[in-house]
Parts: C-alpha cells; structure tokens; sequence
C-alpha cells in the first residue's frame, strides 16, 4: 500500500530527536544504581578480582625490548598466570612475568616470556594488525574508563610487531583473527628480543592513544594473555575459564597506582594526497563510468579529537579508501545475498559501538558498507566528508555518525545519519536503541528510515538472553515492514545451547543494513557438546546439531535445513570437522539463475549434502586446510572442493594460496550401468581462487601481492600490489595497483564486474598541534 505526499512528509520527523528523548527516560526511570561488582554477585558471583600496581619513574626506561634497564626493578612482577587452554585453572607450563611503570605521559610494560625451548618459539609475522595466531603472542588488555564492559587491545609477538583493537560490550570475535575489532589504530611503541631463556618485550603506551585525561586516583580494568603457538596454550592472568577469554572485561583486574599525570587531550590532524590514473574498458560506457584513462589528483584530511575521556570525535573531508584492502573473491551458490566485511578505516575505527545484530549469522540493522560502495556494481561512491562521535559517558555507549556522498555514475547523492545508545545494566548486559535516517537524490527512493531497540541480559554468567524489535519505513509501503525476534546463548564447558525465534516482515527493508531474507518466521536452534577424553595428543571432541525451520509470515514453508556435525581437534592445531549429514528443502518462487544460462525452475527441492574438512597443525612453516562437500543439490549435483595453504618461509617472506572448484551436474550423473554420462547444457564447472604473497624489508615497510582468479567472469583475472611504508607513527606511503574489482558486489547473484585498472600514490601525515 502506498503512502500519500502527507504521509510521506509526516515521516521526516526527527528521528533522533525521538531516540535521546526515549534515551533520557532510561536514564530517569533506570534501576537504582548498582555497581557491576555487586551485581555480578547477585548473578552467580565470580572470583576475586586480582589487583596489580604501576610504580612512578621520573624518566622512561630503555624500551629496546630488554629489561636490562635497573627502573624495571621498581616495578613488583606479576607472575600469577593461569591457563585457559588446554588445562583451565592450572599453572602454565611456562612462566610469565610483568613489570609496570608510568611517567607524567605514558604507561610502559615489560614483559619477560620465560620459555625451556626458546628454539620452539614461532615468530613470523612482520606486518602491523594482521592476525598473529600463527605466532607465540603477548596481548594487553585494558579498560581505561573501568566501566567493565569496553577495553583496548594492544598484542606484540616475538618480533615487537604490533596489532591494535577494541573490545566492545564485551564482544567476542573470531578466534582465527585475535580478541577485539582491529578496526582501531592507536600509536603506541614496542621491541622485543628472543633471549636464551625466552623472549622478552618493552611497550609503550601515551595515555593520549587511550583518551585518558583523569590524573588523580586512577584505577583502571586489565588483563594479561599469553599465547604459545608450538603448545597451543593461552594462558591469563585473570578471566581464564575456558568460557571467559580476554574479551570478558568484567572479570578482569585492577591495575592501580597511577597519579598525577599530565596527559594531553587526543588531537590528531591526518592529511593525505594522492595521485595517479584510471582506466575503464570501452563496455563501461552507459553504465555512469567515462571509458579510457582518467587522472587521479584529490586530497582530503581526517581528524581525531578527544572530547573527554572515553569519548572520541572523528572528522572525514573528501575521504579516500585507496588503502583499502580488496574483497577476496566468491562464487554465490545460494539466492541469496553474499556478506563482505568492512575495510576502511574510517568506519572500522569504534564500529563495535554500531553493532545492532538481527539475529543470524550476518544479518544487523547497520552495515557500514552500504555507504560509499555502490551495494550492486562494487563501486566506490565518493564521500564529500562524514563526522561520527563514539565512546561512553558513564553508565552509557554513544555512536552518532553522519556521512554525506555526491553523486558518481549510477548512484544519486544521499546522507546517512545513525545513531547508537546503549544503556549498561549489569555484567555484560544492557538496553540500547538505534535509529538511522537515509536521504537520497533517487527520486524513487527518497528516504528510508529505521529504528530499533534491543536488549542483552546475562545471568549467572554463562546465559546470555537477546531481545530486539526494529521496523522501517521506505516510500510506498506502510505494513509489513517489522522485524522482531529474541534468543538464548548459553555457553559453559561441556554444553553450549543456541535459539532464536525472529518474525521478518515482507518489506521490512533495512537499506543501510545487511538482510539476508525477508517474509519470514525463523527458528533456529543449536546444541553443541564438547567433550574432552584422555586420548593423546586429542583436545577436545565436538558432537552438533541444528535445525532451522523458515516458513514464511503466511506460514508457507520456504527453507528448511537440519545437519548434524563431529569435530576432532588435537593439542597442534590440527582439527577435522565434518557434517555427517546436511538435509536441505527449499522453495523458490522466482527463478533462481545459478550460472550464466543455468536457472533453477520454480518450485520445492529437497537435496542432501555431507562435507569433509581437516586442517594442518598449525605452529608448521605450511599449513594446509583442505574442504570438500558434496551430495544432490537442487535439481542436480554438486562438489565443492577447497584448498588453503600458508607457507612462511620466513618471518619476511609469506605465500598463501586459495583455490575452490565447484562442479555441478543435471540430475543423475551415470547410467543404471554405473557409466558416467556426457555432459549436458546445464552442466558447468568454475573454478576461482587466490594467490598472495607479503615481503616485509621491516616492520615498517611491507610489499603484498593479491592474484585472483574467477572462470565465472569474462574478465576473472585481476590483481592488487601494495607497497605499504610507515615512515612515522601513524604517518603512511602507499604505492598502489589495481586491476579488477576493489569491492564485491552485495546482490544475491553473480553480477559482472567493471574491470579498472587504477595506479595511485597516496601520502598520509599525522599531525598532533
């Protein structure tokens, strides 16, 4: 049903006016104040929280990543470390010891890894903020506001190579990339040195990095983790229980002693230039780009601005995401969309503070991606400029972001506004809203607006309870645009349970979002148990099973599927993970185009799949995964086979190659006799992949090469070479080449790619008056 001109004005109300006024009666009508220490007591207790102590130096002490600096010995060591994993609760199988320190401006940490095989240790990895789980690792955590719920990262292997994240309402992240969203880019120092008896480290931290301007009775939250690969051990110094990790803010320590400080306000001035060239094919014509060679000459500045402690602004003018890493390619199997995570820095920065998740895998009510990325071409939409505000003031977190683009090919200007508030209850929990305001030059697609609020209550530390109600309103629809639900997560040792029940309306239509289907009641449940047997050399054994049933919201079946799965992993690293069964119905009521020509018909299919995974130890110079799933698929059958490979022949040199070759065939693929039969018109086989390859001359400067492959597209070769140096802190060059695609497409289809070639030099300058 349609909206007239009245209504349609109607609902350009100030939606955040409406949000801080709801916003302000949560605060009014809140619970009587609590501290999370006692509520956590009330909901099932935890222990103790360890206590550590920084001592004051008049002068920084040697940071070359040696202790061999006599003010190393004012500060006591900690030492009381506990393993996660593989034994939860017992004493690490290598010492640790930390010493910590602070002047009027920074906070420094000296870190002693004793290890009775320092030849075991592994250290590769030279390259800033990318994943370190290959390597032995030393991870800081802290909360500087000591709200329980939010801390920094800062991580360092035996090489001193940093990785830098957030860690948002205690959010937990895939353990394959490390705790917290790298997203954040703080400047901090570190060296360290591999020693007879271990490695050692020094790092220091400006208390500007963490926006920290409190000077008189400072406590702040922290943990220490260590990671040794040859073992895979984790080992904390507090949150250790196997269900807890670094992410759980609340169960971490106290770090006190820091007073009187002289830290300045966060203030960052970042610059940038860039020129170079870009060339479209003649088939670019009539799509909105210009054929032939262009010249690339732009500049543009960004600014970071503490405006309290805890609460950063971040200011874009005439942004550029050159720097950008390039999606890795994917071949859609399924009708429905495909999901590629954000890579620019801008958005990255605090993007935890936006999260707003609809239940799922993927599916949230903000995906920063649909700004500034044409969500059908991949394009880039240029950004004339965007400001957000994030962080927390007291009891709350706060994220208000407003992005403004022009016009570029197919896309109209438009302006987006979000806005976040969540309100901390207790361990953990809390009450949020989120609303978010699209306006656009489109003149069938004038606005969208949405709102939602959510809630996540955790009892007895290990249920977590979600709650969420969103709507939207887009031109021409005034029903069926709700989507609500709710679920359960409980997570302990032996036993973790997952359900969740959603009702998504026919249009709800979130455009400034991720949404993988609509018209739909989704219930989704998951029991996975883990079991650890005294078998050698075997760490723990997984037997799951799930059933998610989708009709839709006239309670048609759409999608079924139940599978059952067993997973062995073992002490290495080396794992098996393999679905016994995977039974699938599905209802298509439009034709689904699986492959150029090849469509599937309209109606129910019901097919059967099985798959079968091992992945290599994992502390290996080459590691190696190989997938491989078949059965029927739709009206036919299909393989898809998959290999990975990591060689680190050096802590400089790395290769990383990926492969995937999908085969499909019609119906029955042999005679009665068992004889294969020819192939037919629907029949096809792709095969895409990657190869990449990082040479690092330092820590500081760093080549990556990006090949990739796809037989699905006429044009499937493309590339991506990027000669990164970090000649200052937070300060960059980079030399740059691309052919091919930078962003994927989001549509749920194979769409054909606008094949560039682009060369750009661009220059950053961090600037703090």
């Amino acid at each position: 049903m349609r909206t007239s001109l009245a209504e349609r004005s109607q609902l350009r109300t100030p939606l955040f006016v409406l949000t801080l006024v709801y916003a302000s009666s949560v605060v009014l009508n809140a619970q009587a104040q609590v501290s999370p220490q006692t509520r956590e007591g009330q909901l099932g207790g935890q222990e103790p929280l360890r206590a550590a102590h920084a001592s004051r130096v008049d002068r920084p002490p040697k940071l070359d990543g040696t202790l061999d600096d006599p003010a190393w010995q004012q500060a006591s060591p900690i030492t009381n470390f506990l393993q996660r994993e593989p034994f939860e609760g017992q004493a690490p199988t290598e010492k640790t010891e930390v010493r910590i320190l602070y002047s009027k401006h920074e906070v420094y940490f000296g870190i002693t890894c004793f290890d009775s095989d320092p030849k075991g240790i592994v250290a590769t990895e030279l390259r800033r903020d990318v994943s370190q789980e290959l390597d032995d690792y030393f991870e800081i955590v802290i909360d500087s506001a000591h709200d329980r719920r939010n801390a920094y990262v800062f991580q360092i292997n035996p090489l001193g190579t940093q990785r830098d994240a957030l860690i948002t309402e205690e959010q937990r992240t895939d353990t394959s990339t490390g705790d917290g969203d790298p997203g954040w880019d703080g400047v901090w120092t570190s060296e360290a040195r591999v020693t007879e008896r271990g490695w050692t480290a020094t790092v220091a931290i400006p208390f500007s990095t963490l926006n920290f301007m409190q000077s008189r009775d400072v406590t702040w939250g922290i943990n220490f983790k260590r990671f040794i690969r040859r073992k895979n051990e984790e080992d904390l110094w507090s949150a250790w229980r196997r269900v807890d990790g670094a992410s759980r803010i609340s169960h971490a320590g106290q770090l006190q002693g820091i007073s009187d400080i002289g830290s300045g306000r966060l203030f960052i001035v970042k610059p940038y230039g860039l020129a170079g060239f870009s060339h479209f094919p003649p088939s670019a014509a009539g799509t909105g780009f210009t054929p032939g060679t262009s010249p690339l000459y732009t500049g543009g500045v960004d600014v970071k601005l503490g405006l309290r402690s805890n609460l950063v602004a971040n200011f874009t003018a005439n942004t550029d995401f050159a720097d950008a890493d390039v999606d890795t390619q994917k071949f859609n199997l399924t009708p429905y969309k495909l999901f590629f995570p954000e890579k620019r820095q801008f958005f990255l920065e605090n993007a935890g503070v936006f999260t707003f998740p609809l239940g799922g895998d993927v599916d949230s009510l903000f995906f920063s991606r649909q700004i500034g990325i044409d969500p059908i071409t991949g394009e880039e939409v240029p950004i004339n400029g965007g400001a957000k505000v994030t962080g927390s003031l007291g009891q709350f977190e706060l994220g208000i972001m407003d992005v403004d683009t022009r016009p570029s090919g197919p896309n109209p200007y438009a302006n987006y506004a979000v806005m976040r508030v969540k309100r901390a209850l207790w361990g953990g929990s809390y009450i949020g809203l989120m609303g978010i305001d699209k306006r656009s030059g489109n003149p069938l697609d004038r606005f969208n607006q949405t709102e939602g609020a959510d809630t996540r209550l955790v009892f007895f530390k290990d249920l977590a309870v979600d709650m969420f109600a969103a709507q939207t309103r887009t031109p021409g629809f005034i029903s069926g645009q709700t989507d609500f639900g709710g679920g359960f997560h409980y997570q302990s040792n032996w036993l973790e349970l997952i359900g969740d029940h959603r009702k998504i309306g026919p249009h709800f239509n979130p455009e400034v979002g991720f949404l993988e289907r609509q018209d739909c009641i989704c219930d989704y449940l998951d029991a996975n148990f883990k079991v650890r047997p005294r078998i050698e050399r075997v760490r723990e054994l997984n037997f799951e099973g799930f059933m998610f049933h989708a009709p839709d919201t006239h309670h048609v079946l759409q999608t079924q599927e139940w599978q059952t799965t067993f997973r062995i992993e073992f002490n290495n690293g080396s794992y098996s993970d393999d679905d016994i069964v995977d039974v699938f119905t599905q209802r298509l009521i439009i034709p689904f185009n699986l492959y150029k020509n090849v469509s599937i018909p309209v109606g129910e299919y019901h097919w059967t799949r099985h798959q079968l995974t091992y992945g290599s130890p994992q502390d290996r110079r080459l590691t190696l995964n190989f997938y491989e799933r078949f059965g029927s698929y739709y009206n036919g059958h299909l393989n898809e086979a998959r290999v990975r490979a990591t060689y680190r022949a050096s802590e400089r040199l790395s290769f990383n190659v990926a492969e995937q070759w999908n085969r499909f065939r019609l119906g029955a693929t042999s005679d009665p006799a068992g004889n294969p039969l020819p192939a037919r018109s629907g029949d096809f086989s792709v095969i895409f992949g990657s190869f990449q390859t990082n040479y690092s001359f330092s820590r500081f400067l760093t080549l990556s090469t990006l090949l990739q492959m796809d037989t699905a597209n006429n044009q499937g070769a493309s590339a991506n070479i990027r000669l990164r140096w970090n000649y200052r802190p937070d300060s960059d060059l980079y030399v740059i080449y691309t052919a091919g695609q930078r962003f994927a497409s989001l549509v749920a289809a194979n769409p054909p790619q606008f094949y560039e070639n682009r060369f750009a030099i661009k220059f950053t300058y961090s600037w703090r008056p």
